[in-house]
Formats: structure tokens, C-alpha cells, sequence
């Protein structure tokens, strides 16, 4: 008998995948109507919103250990984040991956990392 090796699929795939998975959730419950960019951005944003509520009171130390119930509860709202952030991208042709990529490449010719290693400050002179 010969073994099949069947490779995981990379972040790319992957986000295909999830992004076809996405539009055939909505298309089956018809909610594509309701996908415009402005309700796409209000969504994400009441989502972030309850993200945020998940660390309100938190002291910084509480904020980085987080565990069980809390923990999979906020791991649920940064996949609701996630979710629409894609569902935008996708409504407007963005190539997520691409985007955070050229985000990237921008933000290492703006803070060079000489000039701004361990400041907080934005912007630097």
C-alpha cells in the first residue's frame, strides 16, 4: 500500500478557502444584499467594539494572562473580526495578504529601526 502525503495548505490557501466559505454562507441565506462596504465597516467595528469590552478593566499583567473561558471567549470575537475584515477586502477587491505586505514594507521605510528602537513616540523628528 502506497502513502499519500497531503501537504497542509498554506496561509494563502487558506484564506481562499475561508473566503469561499464565507460567500457561500451568505449567498445560501441571501444576506449578500446587506454586504455593502458601509455595513461591512459598521459591523467590524461593533465587533472590535466587543473585543474591547473583553479587556476594558483589565490591568496590563490580566491582559496577558488570559485563560479558559475569557480566553476562548475573546478568541470567538477576534474571529468575528476577522471574518468581516474579509468580507470587506473581498467586497472591494483587496488582497488582504498583499495589503499587509506592502503595510509592512512601509512602516520598515518609515521607522527605520536605528532611529526608533524603543520609543513609544509615533513619529520621530
Amino acid at each position: 500500500m502506497t502513502e499519500v502525503s497531503v501537504e497542509a495548505p498554506n496561509s494563502s490557501d487558506r484564506l481562499a478557502l475561508i473566503r469561499e466559505r464565507l460567500q457561500g454562507f451568505a449567498r445560501a441565506r441571501d444576506w449578500g444584499q446587506f454586504h455593502s462596504p458601509k455595513n461591512l465597516v459598521m459591523a467590524l467595528t461593533g465587533e472590535v467594539g466587543e473585543l474591547t469590552e473583553h479587556f476594558q478593566w483589565l490591568t496590563e499583567q490580566e491582559s496577558q494572562g488570559l485563560s479558559g473561558t475569557d480566553l476562548d471567549d475573546i478568541r470567538e470575537e477576534i474571529a468575528d473580526v476577522q471574518i468581516y475584515l474579509l468580507m470587506l477586502s473581498e467586497k472591494l477587491g483587496v488582497d488582504l495578504l498583499q495589503a499587509v505586505e506592502d503595510k509592512i514594507d512601509k512602516n520598515e521605510r518609515r521607522y527605520p529601526a536605528e532611529r526608533v528602537r524603543g520609543s513609544r513616540r509615533k513619529y520621530l523628528p
